[in-house]
């Protein structure tokens, strides 16, 4: 599933003190000084967002299409409407609280929502199903990046990862794309074209669109490692894009059309996160901290410019599933990769979800014995401007 990019000994040795923080409680945070006479809104606190978690879990044991998965970004339709989408996706048949081992998994889905209703949308047929978007080597696959609307199309960006050994450790991220679908159409056969790929960097993460100006956030995996990168590009990700190459905070930012002139942005960010403008005008950054290995706290951090520099760091909340002494008291259960969901959220509410998963991910594992595992979480943090 996503994000195992980290060493299996890590994995044993690290599993147990990372979720160790799963028993503290979400901190308070008050506001502190971000730009020159502006103050980080402060968190009045942390709630389960029950209206989507309740839907989520419903059609999950429905059995009538989705019934797990992680990435969980959404994006508003031309329509109102929203579309979900998700990287690794398991599929019916679903024996809920259990998973049979018969049930295929795919490495992406839509999954559109229309009121609180939600359908599936994979490749191949009902009875082989394949993922959404696949690559054209055989054996690669793509998980979702963070998707927009550019004109009629749903624009998503993609990693594109092989196998290169037998652990589900052994795998390695080959390229990015961008795969367009028309929103009038969601079915349509997606159209894949490449991304920026020369230095490595995960282009991802995010997308933030301004105006015509869309900055597109990605990761610089280094595995223990992680920092934040931003681009920009005008109109659809398909154009031209510009680095950011830093430089005085104080004047206009400073980009590159050379790829390997962007700058670390920011350290310790997490593969899949957020950047969205709060309506006080502060840009805020939502992640799980990733300077600890299987770190189960979910961060924020605020900006007066979406290229940052990103401060005021705000603990929002500590994942309670995570680890021997969290929810499941299961040692192998970790949670990772959140981020908020702009458009469902307001002024003083913001929505944030993130993934919960498994070390053990071996057929009839963890994610078989109980489906709640493998499935998003929902939450409501409320800010005071």
């Amino acid at each position: 599933m996503p994000r195992r990019r980290r060493l299996a000994a890590r994995a044993a040795a690290l599993a147990g003190a990372g979720a160790c923080l799963a028993a503290l409680a979400p901190a308070a945070a008050s506001a502190a000084p971000v730009c020159t006479g502006v103050n980080s809104p402060s968190v009045a606190g942390v709630t389960t967002n029950t209206s989507l978690s309740s839907m989520f879990t419903r059609y999950g044991d429905s059995g009538a299409g989705w019934t797990g998965a992680d990435s969980t970004y959404s994006a508003r339709l031309p329509s109102g409407s929203d579309v979900w989408l998700f990287s690794d996706t398991f599929l019916p048949p679903i024996t809920a609280p259990t998973r049979p081992t018969s049930a295929p998994l795919v490495n992406n889905t839509l999954v559109p929502q229309s009121g609180s209703t939600l359908s599936t949308i994979h490749g191949g047929t009902a009875s082989a199903p394949e993922a959404v978007m696949r690559p054209a080597t055989a054996g690669h696959w793509y998980w979702v990046g963070g998707g927009s609307v550019s004109g009629s199309n749903l624009e998503i960006p993609l990693t594109e990862w092989r196998k290169i050994g037998p652990s589900i450790w052994d795998i390695r991220w080959q390229r990015n794309a961008l795969a367009r679908i028309p929103t009038r159409n969601l079915r349509a056969a997606p159209t894949i074209t490449a991304l920026p790929s020369a230095t490595g960097i995960n282009w991802a993460a995010w997308t933030l669109r301004e105006g015509w100006t869309t900055y597109v956030y990605g990761v610089e995996d280094l595995g223990a490692e992680k920092y934040m990168h931003i681009a920009k590009v005008t109109g659809s990700l398909a154009n031209r894009w510009s680095f950011y190459k830093g430089g005085d905070p104080a004047l206009p930012a400073s980009w590159s059309e050379t790829e390997s002139d962007s700058i670390r942005v920011q350290e310790h960010v997490a593969n899949e996160h957020s950047v969205h403008k709060l309506r006080n005008g502060l840009y805020m950054l939502t992640t799980t901290d990733t300077s600890l290995a299987f770190n189960n706290e979910i961060v924020a951090y605020f900006s007066c410019k979406p290229t940052g520099p990103f401060v005021a760091r705000t603990s929002l909340y500590r994942a309670p599933e995570a680890g021997p002494w969290g929810s499941y008291l299961d040692g192998d259960v970790y949670a990772y990769n959140a981020h908020a969901h702009p458009q469902l959220s307001s002024a003083t509410n913001v929505v944030v979800t993130y993934n919960v998963n498994s070390l053990d991910a071996t057929i009839g594992g963890d994610l078989y014995r109980d489906v709640s595992i493998y499935r998003p979480r929902f939450l409501n943090v409320a800010l005071t401007p």
